[in-house]
């Protein structure tokens, strides 16, 4: 299951920006923040392919969801112009971001070289 992420679960689980000004992710596992609002129609089609990776996934990485409207100053604080934003995050690398409704392939691969690299060359 995708996990919906409030500012103080994303504080909590994901990065203190309030209190660290350089990049520390606090989770166990690789993150997938998608970055959407209701409102959104490709949002709308790249939810049920996140629900899909994340049973895919399960124990590997955690895949979040950010309700854009609701959770403005997070949007702001990662400068989120276009929705939905996909940002993933590695375990010990910088976040990236791609815009836009990615097909279930191209989410894949990005899970494999992004989040999962390390797994695969240790």
């Amino acid at each position: 299951m995708t996990e919906h992420l409030t500012k103080q679960t994303f504080l909590e689980k994901v990065f203190d920006y309030e209190n660290n000004k350089e990049w520390k992710y606090q989770g166990e596992l690789p993150a997938l923040i998608d970055f959407y609002a209701d409102w959104c129609g490709p949002c709308k089609m790249v939810a049920p392919i996140l629900e899909e990776l994340s049973e895919e996934y399960a124990g590997k990485i955690n895949i979040y969801k950010i309700d854009t409207e609701v959770e403005q100053e997070l949007a702001a604080a990662f400068g989120i112009r276009s929705i939905p934003s996909l940002l993933f995050i590695p375990k010990e690398d910088q976040p990236q971001m791609a815009q836009g409704a990615l097909p279930k392939d191209a989410l894949k691969d990005a899970i494999e070289n992004v989040l999962l690299k390390e797994e695969t060359v240790n």
